[in-house]
C-alpha cells in the first residue's frame, strides 16, 4: 500500500492567460488530515478538482491512491464540493441511498441510520430535502460523501455557514474518518480549525505553494517574533524600539518584532508606561502567518 495518497508533480493548470495553478509539487500522507489555506482565487478549488480529475493539468502528474489516469476519479474517492446541491423533493433517506448505489454501496441501510443518528438527523430522514435547514442540508450532504467509505474525502469549506454547533458534530466526524484510516483533504478559510485539525498545512496563494509542512514547522521558520501582552496605562507601544506592527485585539495587544529585539529590553519599555498583567513571547499564529503571506484584507 502506498504511503501516499495524493502525489502532486509540476502541475501547472492555465484558464487562457490565468495561470491557475503554477508548477505545483505536493505530496499527501495515507492516513492524514491536509488543511488547504489561500485567499478567495488562489487556486485551492482548482487543485481540488484536478485531484478529483474534474479538470486536467495542462502539465505535470497527479497520482491519487497510487494511479495516474484521465477519467473519473473512481469509487475510492469521494469529493464535496463548495457548491452544495441536492434534489429537494427527494427525501432524506432515499436520497443517500441514491448516492450510495452510484458508489456501489447497495446495502447502505443501517449505515445511512448510523450517520443520520450521529449527526442529529435521526429525525428527518424521511422528511423531503426542502424542508431541511441549511445547515442540516450541509450534513447530509457531507453523508453523501461518505457513505460509500471511500479512502480518500475531498471537502471544500466544509464548514461554512455552520452554526458552532453543527462544526463540532462534523469536525469529530472528520477526526474520526482519519482515526479509520480515510485521507481527508480539506480546504477552510477559517485558520483557527485548520490549526486544530490539520496534521499538515499547505497554502496556495497566486497559484504558487507558499506553505507546507506541520503547523509547528511552519511557525518555527518565522521564529519567536510576536508578544501577546494585556495591561493598563500601555500608551504608544507602537513607538518602542524594535516593535514592528501592533494589533489591537480589545482583551490584547499583539505586538510583532522586528529582528534580534531583545524582549527583557521591551518589557521593561512597556513596565515604564504602565502596568503589564500578561507578557507572551510566541510563534506568530497561523492566520498571522496568513495575512502577512496574502496582505491584509481590503476595507
Amino acid at each position: 500500500m502506498s504511503t501516499s495518497a495524493v502525489v502532486i508533480d509540476g502541475v501547472t493548470k492555465r484558464f487562457g492567460s490565468l495561470v491557475a495553478v503554477n508548477q505545483l509539487r505536493l505530496t499527501v500522507p495515507t492516513g492524514t488530515i491536509y488543511g488547504f489555506i489561500g485567499p478567495n482565487g488562489s487556486g485551492k478549488t482548482t487543485t481540488l478538482r484536478m485531484i478529483m480529475r474534474i479538470l486536467h493539468p495542462d502539465e505535470g502528474n497527479i497520482a491519487v491512491l497510487g494511479e495516474q489516469r484521465y477519467g473519473a476519479a473512481n469509487d475510492r474517492v469521494a469529493y464535496l464540493p463548495e457548491e452544495r446541491g441536492l434534489y429537494k423533493m427527494m427525501k432524506v433517506r432515499d436520497i443517500l441511498a441514491f448516492y450510495a448505489a452510484l458508489k456501489g454501496r447497495r446495502d447502505s441501510g443501517p449505515l445511512i441510520k448510523s450517520w443520520l443518528e450521529r449527526l442529529g438527523l435521526g429525525d428527518w430522514a424521511g422528511k423531503k430535502v426542502q424542508t431541511l435547514s441549511k445547515g442540516m442540508a450541509q450534513k447530509v450532504q457531507f453523508i453523501a460523501t461518505v457513505i460509500a467509505e471511500p479512502e480518500l474525502v475531498l471537502l471544500d469549506e466544509p464548514f461554512s455557514g455552520l452554526d458552532p454547533i453543527n462544526m463540532e458534530v462534523l469536525r469529530e466526524a472528520i477526526v474520526d474518518l482519519r482515526k479509520n484510516g480515510t485521507t481527508v483533504i480539506f480546504s477552510t478559510h477559517d485558520m483557527a480549525v485548520a490549526e486544530k485539525m490539520c496534521d499538515f498545512l499547505f497554502m496556495i496563494f497566486k497559484g504558487s505553494k507558499v506553505l507546507d509542512g506541520t503547523l509547528g514547522s511552519i511557525q518555527q521558520a518565522y521564529g519567536l517574533d510576536t508578544v501577546k501582552i494585556r495591561g493598563e496605562g500601555l500608551s504608544d507601544v507602537d513607538r518602542i524600539p524594535g516593535v514592528g506592527k501592533v494589533t489591537d485585539f480589545g482583551q490584547y495587544q499583539e505586538l510583532r518584532l522586528a529582528p534580534r529585539t531583545d524582549t527583557q529590553q521591551l518589557l521593561q519599555q512597556l513596565l515604564s508606561r504602565g502596568r503589564v498583567t500578561h507578557f507572551e513571547v510566541a510563534h506568530p499564529t497561523l492566520q498571522e502567518i496568513f495575512i502577512r503571506i496574502a496582505g491584509a484584507p481590503e476595507t
